[in-house]
């Protein structure tokens, strides 16, 4: 057994081998450890849980279940209850007609049940709150394990409210787990009856005492905590036996509550404890976000505070938050157990801060983690960002980093998670997306400078890889990372005079190191110390320098080198003597002396003493009095996007001497410097530097001496957003007045109009708005508006298009009273005018008078605009000015007696016209295929954008749910392979179980031919006798192939050897004169051998690995086909990868959701609505298949009525009409009759469908299913257009002219859409794989080649070409037509990615070569890559490959009939017996004695006995010449040494059949 398990160990290496290296092919680009990924979600989230299986979200509609990188697994529709008592399983609920389905279900506990292996949801419904809760299986949440209605968790959607899981040792030491809720309580809002208070225990399992989600242990006492006044609860977790419990209480109150984890729930509740969290400073204060530090002696925690009355002012709180020595329960006064607290036991603790961490405005979320000594804090803020602090041992904390920072305001989540698997990542909620965020992004630095200047305890340099990454990815201890305690630089030099007067340059390397770093730590110095001794020892280098070189004022400068394997880091050394440093005293004195090594006491320079010093000590020496500081009173814009702002103006007094502006960000961090300008000593201009985070900074100004004056502040805030453009469309003339819409728009300092460099003038900026005028263009165009926000260009996503100026083309006007109406022409074009964007003077005697805009009428080819002239009497006016932008046009009126004159000019004309036109007929018909060349034109163009769009915009968002994976067992996963085209040999070769099975006897010959064949002798030379015969052709190889495997089954290490004897045969053969021809077709009982013993091996892998790879692909192609219109009658579809299978005639269609309703009895009730997708050229039937898919991929399993059962009912203005594929209103052109369509009963989107069951409720006029119609496909049509003539004129677009290459990117588009579902499903075997190196070898056969190609023939060819080409094979489902192009694809790539052969394609290329013609190139470098590491493994034990073909064996036993297998197999032996019989003994010597053994028992086997004894007389015989003629050819070959190899063989034969 323990061989057969090192042989399976050796085989899944191989598979999985192949797998790695062939998954390129068809999977999409792997996601780097260190992007981000981002998941969007339907609905707000509510719930946020991570466990090692996957991340679990639940939001207000969808409960999800993704994988640790954020990939959808499962996303079912929250349940809601309808009705009744009782009701919580996961059926589908009926409800009334009247009342469909209106009460929503909310989540307030979400808890992974990681050691029960299930996912705890609990909620309440809003309509009649009632608790509802699911036990949900944790690897599928779409498998309710049970369901109850019992409240756990508040009675009301609550974010004041936490559950968790806590352990209690009932039974030490084992420990039960039990679900701790903590409800918020609010005095001042109606309470809704409830049994649960304000802290809960309740039951995980149905074992434990009570039942699952049980309250109470006996039937005498519900333990409970209740409480007095508002009570929020922000945070609860449990460490070793403390449960830990965080709280607001009476609104401006920090709360933390112990419980001490006991035997049972009441003493657990009863051992209550509290203490308030108080910040020095601070009256009181709200908690928003908590994290425990992990890890420790002391239990240190941190808190978002809030110390103002709103959620702006926010501190980061650390916190030693360690129980309490003594217990000493029950004392608080805000919470209680059993009864509350009299005013004399009140006794309240109190917690003083540790340490405030940061502060920074609105922050909403905190996650606290531990690396090495090192406290690494994630900061979530109101307006979207992710920041990291790194903080030391004594609280130090360092310079904050953003980890992710986002366009526009989004707020973080309170409850962020660590991924619990690599514990590289963090999930980010926001209110509709959940983000995975790498802790770290340690490969963006380059060098190991830059790796330690990063200040990150995750990063380390690893000198094996020569780069920067995570401390776990560094293979060896060959790595380096920051020192325990913070430090500014990697490298200090201090100069230290002994007391001898020796002077020594000590170097010292802050850092912290692997053991193999330390060997590889070497110092190396510049001129002129580079001919000094230096010792090196890490941390230390140390130079004794002499004294000469300090004798120069200017001291002495060299560079220093310090190496760590192949990484290096450089530092520039500037050495002074430090007795002279005091000569130019001014206040930078001190930070000369630290550079030069020196030390700074009592404000004097001396030389230097053990222990480090920096410039932090020059940060107390004061420079020299200012006589005037500086003073900043403001500063215009104060607001600034986080890019920066050109051209601040600060304002103040005493500014004259200030030389810049210093941003300061944080202590200790870089802070920007910006030069000034324009400075008049009270105003000053200067550049605002971009930011890595949104927040407040502090501004001073900057003096020649270095000192930083005045303090103003500069907000941070996000870029500006670009949300749309009104109107987008501008006439030509330009000047049309357009409104820029967006968020923070207030920050845009100039906009830019086509090009970057095109600034717009004359712009309004507000808020939200930006209002300019077009400029004007000399063509129809479509261009692009920049936003310029500092030194950063912005793009608009939307774009301006300009048409040509309006045509006006005539007006009237008309008294009306005292005024004068004017009703105003103009053609109809694309711009929209507004009528408030036109300006009106009627002209009368050279005067203007102003029209009033008062409507704005349009029709097809005509808008009107009507305005009034006020109090002008009757006028009649024969001008107008019209205004838009700034052009101005005058519109005239003509007079009569210019209408007689176009008149008398127009009959002439309009006669010419008609007589050119009845003689030119010519002419008309050369006009009239220009039109309809334009038109075929227009409708290419159209097809061409909308098949580009369709491969744009394609996601492979395909698989939602498809339940179980229909496998195949295994005796009918083998017999298909078997018998392919079998089904009669299929069935007898089968053994069924039951009453059903049919039992065959063996009769005496077939018993006996079963111990012959045993022989391998007789059996291989049998095999090679009858193929021999013409008569026995290539089917009948093939079913004897698979009869020998079926009654061979249960001994599968003696067929392994009989084929291996049979494949040394075929390739010895003469008629095998092309070995790169072997094993290319199945032409040979052999061939198909191999081909079913590929099956036997791998099918335990293809089902417990591959399988749902292959079985995802397959779904994926099938929807995939089904998103598109499809042809009824063909079968062929818009979307496909077979070009044959390609729809290109398909006409305009449109997507429809429809609610879909399922009658339940025969009383009108209905069930709830469910969502279904269709098209509107979908057919009637084409409909019904599409409801039963939506149904089952909701609920997980199949409707319980065929879909020739059903009828389906189109609800129309309060009735309901039925559905039917062919009626009296369907047309008809010709004798071919049109499938009627949802467009045909005018559905429209939203739509309300009925589906009823013809049992239940038989329809006033039944219809079959026309498909059943034997002539179906030439009664009736669909899509396609049938070829006949009449009736064209009333339908003239069905005779469109359709070009099929316009549509060829629809195969493009469905490659990309299944590309993610294409996953490699192919392995290999290393024992066959040497057996046939081995053959080569003694062929003599070099050419590696001839290799390559038969492992080719021989594995992906013969096994997973054919489960990849045969679904069917390995699942239950039917395989059309249609998805067999497709698969036969999919195929052909992955064998051309096999072939040695290089394929030159054209443009006449067939497109199943084109789709994958770009990534085959790479994968046949892989492919070699993978035979060679398969070659180069040690080879496996025979042994270990014999056990595990005997597993196999047994494994299947009784599952095969092999005496019906035998008896077939006798059926071949006599109808070719008397050809063998006859052959001439030199074709086949062995044969001929077996096939007369057989004849003996065929012609004697009425007697029993004597057959018996015949046989074993025979057998005898049998082996006796066998073993004498190999003992012959033994004797002449060893007589006839100078012959080698098939010739010695040939001659010693030819001399055995003299003889």
């Amino acid at each position: 057994m323990q061989t057969g398990s090192l042989w399976r160990k050796q085989l899944c290496f191989n598979m999985i081998l192949l797998l790695s290296l062939l998954f390129p092919l068809w999977a999409e680009p792997a996601v780097s450890l260190e992007e981000d990924t981002t998941f969007t979600l339907e609905g707000k989230v509510r719930h946020l849980a991570v466990a090692p299986d996957g991340v679990y979200i639940a939001t207000e509609e969808k409960l999800y279940q993704l994988s640790h990188n954020l990939t959808p697994l499962h996303c079912p529709t929250l349940r809601g209850l309808s009705g009744g008592e009782g009701q919580g399983d996961a059926s589908l609920h009926c409800v009334s007609e009247r009342e469909l389905w209106k009460s929503n279900f909310t989540v307030n506990v979400l808890l992974p049940f990681v050691a029960n292996k299930t996912l705890l949801i609990c909620g309440v419904t809003e309509k009649k709150p009632r608790g509802y809760c699911e036990v949900l299986d944790l690897k599928n949440i779409s498998k309710v394990l049970h369901s109850e209605d019992i409240q756990v968790g508040p009675l009301m959607q609550s974010d004041a409210s936490i559950s968790l899981l806590v352990e209690l040792e009932k039974n030490p030491p084992q420990k039960e787990t039990y679900i701790l809720t903590a409800i918020q309580q609010d005095p001042n809002k109606p309470s809704t009856r409830s049994d649960a208070k304000t802290i809960n225990l309740q039951n995980t399992l149905e074992a434990q005492d009570g039942g699952i989600f049980s309250l109470t242990e006996d039937q005498t006492f519900t333990p409970v905590i209740e409480s007095k006044g508002t009570v929020e609860f922000v945070d609860g977790f449990q460490i070793n036996q403390t449960i830990y419990i965080l709280s607001n209480v009476d609104k401006n109150k920090v709360r933390l509550l112990w419980l001490k984890a006991s035997k049972s729930k009441e003493e657990t509740l009863e051992s209550l404890e509290a203490a308030t969290l108080n910040i020095s400073g601070w009256d009181g204060s709200r908690l928003l976000a908590s994290s425990v530090v992990p890890g420790g002696e002391r239990v240190l925690w941190s808190g978002v505070f809030c110390v103002d009355r709103g959620q702006t002012n926010t501190q980061l709180v650390l916190f030693d938050i360690s129980p309490p020595v003594i217990n000493n329960p029950n004392k608080e006064p805000d919470f209680y157990f059993k009864k509350p607290p009299t005013n004399a036991q009140r006794t309240l603790k109190s917690l003083t801060a540790e340490t405030v961490l940061y502060k920074q405005n609105s922050m909403t979320s905190v996650l606290a983690v531990r690396q090495k000594t090192w406290m690494v804090f994630f900061v979530g803020t109101a307006d979207g960002q992710l920041i990291k602090l790194v903080v030391s041992q004594n609280y130090k904390v360092l310079c904050p980093e953003v980890l992710y920072k986002p366009c526009d305001e989004c707020k973080v989540f309170p409850r962020m998670q660590l991924d619990p698997v690599d514990q590289k990542h963090i999930y980010v909620p926001f209110e509709k997306k959940i983000l995975r965020v790498p802790v770290s992004q340690c490969s963006k630095y380059k060098t190991l400078q830059e790796c330690w200047g990063a200040q990150d305890p995750f990063c380390v340099w690893c000198g094996s890889n020569n780069s920067c990454m995570f401390e776990v990815d560094c293979n060896s201890s060959n790595w380096l990372s920051i020192p325990e305690k913070p430090q500014k630089k990697m490298m200090t030099y201090k100069v230290v005079k002994e007391t001898t007067g020796r002077i020594k340059l000590v170097v010292q390397i802050h850092a912290t190191v692997g053991e193999n770093m330390k060997s590889s730590f070497a110092c190396r110095f510049s001129a002129p110390l580079d001919n000094i001794d230096s010792s090196s020892q890490f941390p230390q280098c140390t130079v004794v320098l002499p004294s000469h070189l300090f004798l120069a004022a200017e001291g002495l400068s060299s560079t220093l080198n310090v190496t760590f394997g192949k990484g290096w880091v450089t530092e520039q050394v500037h050495l002074k003597n430090c007795s002279r440093i005091h000569e130019h005293h001014s206040s930078s004195l001190c930070q000369h002396c630290i550079r030069a090594g020196c030390t700074w006491t009592n404000n004097r320079c001396s030389w230097a003493r053990e222990g480090d010093q920096t410039d932090s000590v020059c940060q107390k020496t004061s420079s020299n009095p200012v006589s005037e500081e500086p003073v900043i009173s403001s500063i215009t814009p104060s607001n600034v996007s986080f890019h920066g702002r050109n051209g601040a103006v600060l304002s103040g007094r005493n500014l004259q001497d200030v030389i810049g502006v210093r941003i300061q960000t944080d202590t200790d961090c870089n802070q920007p410097e910006s030069p000034v300008w324009n400075n008049n000593g009270v105003n000053l201009t200067f550049n605002i530097p971009s930011s890595e985070k949104k927040g407040q900074v502090n501004v001073c100004v900057l003096l020649p001496d270095g000192s930083c004056h005045g303090n103003a502040r500069i907000t941070y805030k996000s870029e500006p957003i670009c949300r749309d453009i009104s109107p987008r469309i501008s006439w030509m003339s330009g000047k049309r007045k357009v409104f820029l819409n967006g968020s923070n728009l207030e920050f845009v300092e100039e906009l830019s109009y086509i090009h970057p460099s095109h600034v717009l003038h004359d712009i309004n900026i507000k808020n939200k708005t930006i209002e300019f005028h077009t400029p004007a263009s000399a063509t129809p165009q479509k261009v692009t508006v920049y936003m310029k926000v500092a030194n950063k260009t912005l793009e608009c996503p939307k774009k301006i298009i300009y048409y040509p100026d309006p045509k006006f083309t005539n007006f009237k006007d008309a008294g009306k009273g005292n005024d004068v109406q004017v009703i105003i022409q103009k053609k109809g074009d694309k711009l929209d005018i507004k009528k408030e964007e036109l300006s009106v003077w009627g002209i009368h005697d050279e005067k203007e008078y102003q029209c009033i805009m008062e409507a704005k009428e349009s029709s097809n080819k005509t808008d009107s605009f009507i305005c009034e002239i006020k109090n002008i009497g009757n006028i009649n006016f024969k001008q107008l000015k019209i205004k838009y932008g700034d052009t101005t046009v005058v519109l005239k009126q003509p007079g009569a007696q210019l209408w007689m004159l176009l008149a008398l000019l127009l009959v002439p004309v309009i006669t010419v016209v008609v007589l050119i036109v009845y003689r030119n007929k010519q002419r008309k018909l050369t006009a009239k295929m220009n039109r309809f060349m334009e038109n075929l034109e227009l409708d290419i163009r159209n097809d061409i954008r909308q098949g580009f769009v369709d491969l744009q915009t394609e996601k492979a968002d395909l698989i939602e749910n498809v339940g179980a994976i229909p496998f195949l067992d295994y005796k009918h996963f083998a017999a298909k392979i078997f018998f392919p085209e079998g089904e009669a040999l299929m069935a007898l070769c089968i053994k069924d179980i039951g009453p059903d099975g049919v039992k065959v006897e063996l009769d005496n010959c077939c018993q006996l031919l079963f111990k012959l064949i045993e022989d391998k002798l007789f059996l291989t030379s049998m095999v090679q006798a009858m193929e021999e015969q013409k008569s026995f052709g290539i089917k009948d190889r093939c079913s004897m192939a698979s009869l020998l495997t079926v009654a061979l089954h249960s001994n599968l290490t003696y067929l392994t050897e009989v084929m291996e004897v049979l494949l040394k045969d075929l390739m010895h053969q003469k008629s095998n004169a092309q070995p790169k021809l072997l094993l290319r077709r199945t032409e040979s009982t052999v061939e198909k051998l191999l081909t079913n013993w590929m099956s036997i091996c791998l099918y335990g892998f293809l089902r417990e690995s591959v399988g749902q790879h292959l079985f995802f692909l397959v779904s994926a192609l099938m929807q995939q086909i089904a998103k598109g219109p499809v042809d009824c009658v063909t079968g062929k579809a818009l979307y496909t990868l077979s070009e044959d299978w390609l729809l290109w005639e398909a006409q305009n269609f449109s997507s429809l959701k429809l609610k879909v309703l399922f009658a339940v009895g025969s009383s009108g009730e209905v069930s709830e609505p469910l969502d279904v997708d269709a098209l509107t050229c979908d057919t009637v039937e084409q409909l019904k298949e599409k409801i039963l898919t939506s149904f089952k991929a909701k609920f997980g399993f199949p409707y319980n009525c065929p879909l020739q059962d059903l009828c389906v009912e189109y609800e129309k203005e309060g009735t309901f009409i039925p559905l039917q594929e062919v009626d009296a209103s369907s047309e008809v052109i010709g004798e071919v009759t049109m499938l009627n369509t949802l467009t045909h009963y005018k559905v429209n989107d939203g739509a309300t469908i009925k589906v009823l069951s013809k049992k239940t409720h038989p329809p006033v006029s039944p219809q079959g299913s026309v498909k059943d119609d034997e002539n179906f496909s030439g009664k009736y049509f669909h899509l396609i257009n049938p070829d006949v003539d009449e009736d064209q004129r009333k339908n003239p677009e069905r005779k469109k002219l359709k070009v099929k290459e316009v549509h060829l990117t629809k195969l493009l588009s469905t490659k990309v859409a299944v590309h993610s579902f294409v996953a490699n499903l192919f392995r290999s075997i290393k024992y066959y794989f040497d057996f046939l190196d081995a053959q080569a070898d003694s062929m003599k056969i070099t050419d590696p080649d001839v290799l390559h190609i038969w492992k080719t023939n021989s594995l992906p060819l013969r096994f997973w070409v054919n489960i990849l080409k045969n679904p069917q094979f390995v699942f239950d489902l039917e395989k059309t037509p249609h998805l067999d192009g497709c698969l036969s694809v999919i195929a052909q790539a992955f064998m051309d990615s096999f072939s040695l052969s290089e394929t030159q394609l054209g443009k006449g290329a067939p497109t199943n070569k084109l789709l994958y013609a770009r990534d085959i190139p790479t994968f046949k470098q892989e492919v070699k890559a993978y035979y060679k590491l398969i070659r180069d493994l040690p080879p496996g034990q025979d042994a270990d490959f014999k056990n595990f073909l005997r597993e196999e064996s047994k494994k299947h036993e009784n599952e095969f009939c092999e005496a019906a297998a035998l008896k077939e197999l006798y059926k071949y032996v006599q109808q070719y017996f008397k050809e063998v019989s006859g052959s001439p003994p030199s074709s086949s010597r062995s044969a001929s004695v077996a096939m007369r053994q057989i004849q003996i028992l065929w012609t004697r086997s009425h007697e029993k006995a004597v057959c018996n004894r015949l046989f074993w007389q025979l057998m005898r015989e049998h082996v006796n010449r066998e073993l004498s003629a190999t003992r012959k050819e033994e004797g002449c070959q060893q007589s006839r040494p100078e012959l080698r190899g098939e010739s010695q063989m040939d001659l010693c034969r030819s001399a055995e059949t003299t003889s």
